[in-house]
């Protein structure tokens, strides 16, 4: 027989049993794992399982929104515990299986509450905040152009008040900055009260300018593949909204001229401010410290690292499978890096093997990118970012055709300017890693010259600078 109940301390789940003591008890998930501890206790056993964790060598945060299983060894587990407050999330039990959920009160989560904070919002009226509300990839980081831009705010005007949208406190959010859940009623006035909205994708929920509001609209990369208005098939509902959207933002950034005019018709952002200033995410590739970075992944100083970061594919929702992460470490004597696309954060599970890293749920690409040897990737935008650091750089794409006829389409074609090699499957990959990378220089070179051109590590000095210059950013 077994019985379960929440601890707020911690929070934790503790799970009470008769029988032979366990020899193990865990919490598992898509992304995360915790080992609970066991120990003896009067007529059984008490199994505690932590709802936080700790990552990347940093301080414990609440387990990641999703569903946990509960595993004791030697034990089946069929428990109920309603849902409960703890604090920094919320969680239930339901048989062997723990349903972990943001900090929100429950009486928030219907269409009628949402409703009502929606109206609210929508009626504002008390004045605007010095403020800025900044979102990354719909609050599931805090990473990206928005984060560099946070740090370049906190050290230029310290004492405007920085709000971050997050989909929960798992999400780690800058020293100083304030943390806002997503559809919390924090969340709706922070984002209605702000000065400034620093974003990096589409405004979520609906939207109402407030006068005196302003929003800066970074996105989050250098555009190969097809967007917006420039993907296939004319579609009135995809037109309208996205002119609707892009008629929300004051500000566009670009990384580089070619990237401002793409970004500037797929948008329909025609005729308004596109700041051509590099990304100030790239900042750090030009001024960090990948030894600090290889440190809090537990990578020797020495060890050869591969970062494989594919994008994501419109007909599947989980990571391609084109690589085999501990074939490709074992044969090319490296620790290697999987870096799933955000989109694929969600429905993915980490892979794992000898000296693999998944780094999916890693916050910050940038610091990934710094740390790494060489970058395997397809499609990804993260080949114009990568590029700052000189570093070799491989195209693994075996659906080329695909991807390229049917999926998306591309901007140009990226046989003819890629700076490193097209490869078709593992083995012509483990070949081209074998090979001397300076038989790329002068594309390399070529390539940096169009698309680095900003990439200096002042990008997001710039940019505040303009912010300021500009009266979008408030200082004393």
């Amino acid at each position: 027989m077994t019985i379960a109940r929440f601890e707020q301390d911690g929070p934790a789940l503790v799970v009470d049993g008769t029988g032979a003591l366990p020899a193990s008890a865990s919490l598992s998930g898509s992304r995360v794992r915790v080992a609970g501890s066991v120990e003896q206790r009067d007529g059984g056993w008490s199994a505690r399982l932590p709802l936080v964790a700790s990552r990347w060598r940093g301080p414990e945060r609440a387990l990641p929104t999703g569903r946990y299983r509960v595993a004791v060894d030697g034990v089946d587990i069929d428990v109920s515990v309603p849902v409960t407050q703890l604090g920094v999330l919320r969680a239930q039990v339901d048989g062997d299986t723990v349903l972990v959920g943001p900090p929100v009160d429950p009486v928030y989560d219907s269409a009628e509450a949402q409703g009502s904070l929606e109206r609210r919002y929508l009626s504002h009226t008390t004045p605007l905040e010095d403020a800025v509300f900044f979102e990354s990839f719909y609050g599931r980081a805090a990473s990206c152009n928005p984060l560099a831009i946070d740090r370049e705010i906190a050290r230029r005007a310290p004492g405007i008040t920085r709000y971050w949208s997050v989909v929960d406190l798992s999400v780690a959010v800058p020293d100083g900055a304030v943390a806002v859940v997503d559809g919390s009623p924090e969340w709706w006035r922070a984002r209605g009260s702000s000065r400034l909205l620093v974003v990096n994708d589409w405004l979520r929920r609906p939207f109402a300018r407030r006068k005196g509001q302003r929003v800066l609209q970074t996105w989050h990369g250098t555009p190969l593949k097809r967007l917006a208005l420039h993907r296939r098939g004319f579609a009135p509902r995809r037109w309208g909204a996205v002119v609707k959207e892009s008629r929300r933002w004051d500000v566009l950034l670009a990384q580089n001229p070619y990237a401002a005019r793409i970004l500037g018709r797929a948008y329909a952002f025609l005729r308004r401010p596109v700041w051509i200033e590099g990304y100030p995410r790239n900042d750090s590739l030009v001024t960090g410290d990948p030894a600090a970075v290889r440190d809090r992944l537990g990578i020797g100083a020495a060890e050869r690292v591969l970062l494989y970061a594919p994008t994501w594919r419109d007909d599947r929702d989980e990571i391609v499978a084109f690589v085999d992460p501990a074939r490709l470490a074992a044969e090319a004597d490296a620790v290697v890096l999987v870096r799933g696309h955000s989109r694929t954060l969600i429905p993915g599970r980490d892979v794992a093997g000898p000296r693999v890293i998944d780094v999916t749920a890693y916050p910050d690409t940038s610091e990934l990118l710094l740390a790494a040897d060489a970058l395997i990737t397809d499609y990804s935008s993260v080949m114009f970012d990568f590029s700052v650091t000189g570093k070799p750089m491989y195209f693994l794409v075996p659906d080329l055709a695909h991807y390229r006829g049917e999926l998306r389409g591309f901007y140009f074609d990226l046989a003819e300017r890629a700076p490193g090699p097209l490869v078709p499957d593992m083995d012509a990959l483990l070949a081209a890693l074998a090979a001397d990378p300076a038989d790329y220089a002068d594309r390399y070179a070529a390539w940096r010259r169009t698309f680095n051109a900003r990439e200096d590590g002042r990008a997001a000095e710039r940019v505040v600078a303009r912010l300021i210059d500009r009266g979008m950013l408030p200082v004393a």
